[in-house]
């Protein structure tokens, strides 16, 4: 059975990490399935956006322990091939010129975090809770948590989270900007459809160019990212999506964003 299951239902497409007898634990194989994954609905023109969840109660515990304890004198090579795989899926699904939704279905912990985080949009069930656990473990984090969890919560909230493995339920990651917005648990399929279908609606390549724009204004100096807005709007400006949403606002009309 895939540890990673991808489902496509018109143009999303939904990543479930399949592993929930394990807690969703990432191995060698399921991060080797996710990046096949997120490279296969990156590159599908057909698809305007992802959605990330899990399967079963938990969202996903982090790495898989026992594997690493197998590991034994290997664990330092082991781990770096195995950080290296789930980074390229998480460089893939970042860098796609299309959202990326995250359905925090239950606790997420160490990779899990990194993961549950990564969303332009991420909706946590109330039953979610988030712990780095990354020090519990004698390990440092990966899965970018370390660059990602500051410039969403600041380097204090983060240090506070990060090393002393500070448990932050699903009400408390809303109010501090780790999530976008908690959700019963029973809404959360019904959230996330609803969400999906708006950003489906929306000018997908231009999501993209503001998703890389935001990245890249993490290193970048401001009269340099100014440069880079100014040829992105620019070349924007040239593309099907914009005749379509300049024309319907000039029209009193709802733009067809899809069909452009």
């Amino acid at each position: 059975m895939s540890s990673v299951l991808v489902r496509k239902e018109g143009a999303a497409a939904w990543l479930t990490l399949n592993r929930p007898e394990a807690g969703n634990a990432v191995n060698p194989a399921m991060a080797r399935e996710l990046a096949e994954a997120a490279r296969e609905v990156a590159d599908d023109p057909a698809i305007r956006c992802v959605v990330l969840t899990g399967a079963g109660r938990l969202f996903c515990v982090g790495g898989d322990v026992a594997a690493m304890a197998a590991a034994g004198s290997e664990a330092g090579p082991f781990l770096r091939d195995l950080a290296d795989t789930l980074h390229s899926a998480i460089v893939t699904l970042t860098e796609m010129a299309k959202p990326l939704v995250v359905l925090v279905n239950g606790p997420a912990a160490g990779a899990g975090l990194s993961l549950g985080i990564l969303g332009d949009v991420v909706l946590a069930a109330r039953s979610a809770h988030f712990t780095a656990a990354y020090t519990g473990v004698g390990l440092s984090p990966d899965g970018g948590m370390s660059w990602l969890l500051p410039r969403l919560v600041g380097l204090r909230r983060a240090q506070a989270i990060i090393l002393s493995n500070e448990r932050i339920s699903a009400e408390q990651a809303e109010r501090i900007g780790m999530v976008t917005r908690m959700v019963e648990d029973d809404d959360l399929l019904s959230e996330a459809e609803a969400l999906a279908a708006r950003l489906i609606a929306a000018p997908t390549a231009v999501l993209g160019a503001a998703r890389r724009l935001m990245i890249d204004s993490a290193t970048a100096s401001l009269p340099d990212h100014l440069d880079r807005e100014a040829r992105t709007i620019a070349h924007a400006g040239t593309q099907p999506e914009a005749r379509e949403g300049i024309a319907a606002f000039v029209e009193r009309r709802k733009p067809d964003f899809k069909g452009a």
